[in-house]
């Protein structure tokens, strides 16, 4: 396959943003469109270049990858999983180390079949030390949110093996932490897998979580919200907070409460919490109730 430059294709450096490969692409998008190039067969090549490279350079994981192996980059899992097949052939069979000494494989040979395949990607020097590496191990844990608020030890099952660990408070959802060398196990010499662990946080509470704040909706009464008040907020972690209304609040103000949010990852001090009032009108109003109202509005 034909190497393709997509930077050169929008006219922009290996080093340009997003912002910058965006505003690239939609100029010539607009310059090399098919509906202003009508039976343009050279326009409408460069317009499907152009869209193949926007394709490519938006999007962060695949640009990553080009970067890295070029026109082969859609084959970038089949490259890693190749490499880490090379290491563990060489390094079973690569001292010769077969009976009497002799083995039938052939560095060479080997690496050259990798060069056939991918273009050359593999190609080590002789005599380079080559330690190899266990599997990862990949495990999913999910923890209430409220379960987040300090730092606990959960006990996790990986094939078969307890592992106790501390989740530091504040761990986020989606959040993938990697357990260095409790992957796979090797012999002596070689490299312990690691172990990932990716977080799926459960909230059923009425708060939404935005990073290390804390946001809830809370409904307010008419009467407070016209002269004022007091009220009490329950916290995620169960604390109550007085937090003062002031006189002529409207609907939809948002007061913050510093400190009152989630537990910042690994480090000390907490997020903010907000509150958005929600001003509750009465119904069921009774004669004498809807009398007075009617003499509030003449007042105003």
């Amino acid at each position: 396959m034909k190497f393709i430059d997509y930077y050169k294709i929008l006219g922009v450096d290996k080093n340009a943003s997003e912002q910058e490969i965006k505003k690239a692409y939609r100029k010539l998008a607009r310059k090399y469109h098919p509906d202003l190039n009508p039976n343009n067969r050279e326009a409408e090549k460069k317009f499907k270049q152009i869209n193949e490279a926007n394709e490519v350079l938006s999007n962060p994981e695949n640009r990553a990858k080009y970067d890295k192996y070029g026109k082969d980059w859609e084959h970038a899992e089949e490259f890693e999983k190749a490499r880490q097949q090379q290491q563990q052939y060489q390094q079973q069979f690569g001292s010769g180390g077969g009976q009497g000494g002799y083995s039938s494989y052939n560095e060479e040979d080997f690496s050259e079949f990798f060069n056939t395949m991918f273009g050359g990607g593999f190609r080590q020097s002789q005599g380079q030390k080559r330690r190899f590496k266990g599997r990862d191990y990949h495990a999913e844990l999910q923890l209430d949110i409220r379960d987040t608020l300090v730092s606990k030890k959960h006990t996790l099952t990986v094939n078969g093996k307890n592992i106790r660990l501390t989740i530091p408070a504040g761990i986020e959802n989606g959040q993938i932490i990697r357990i260095k060398g409790h992957g796979e196990k090797v012999p002596k010499g070689g490299i312990n897998g690691d172990l990932y662990i990716k977080f799926h946080i459960v909230n059923n509470t009425p708060f939404r979580r935005n990073k290390n704040d804390l946001h809830l909706t809370l409904d307010l009464d008419l009467y407070k919200a016209v002269l004022g008040g007091e009220l009490i907020v329950t916290t995620l972690d169960g604390k109550k907070v007085k937090v003062k209304v002031k006189p002529e609040t409207q609907n939809g103000t948002k007061v913050k409460l510093r400190g009152k949010g989630m537990p910042i990852y690994k480090k000390s001090g907490h997020g903010d919490l907000y509150l958005t009032y929600r001003i509750k009108i009465p119904t069921n109003l009774s004669q004498k109730e809807k009398e007075l109202f009617t003499e509030l509005s003449k007042l105003r």
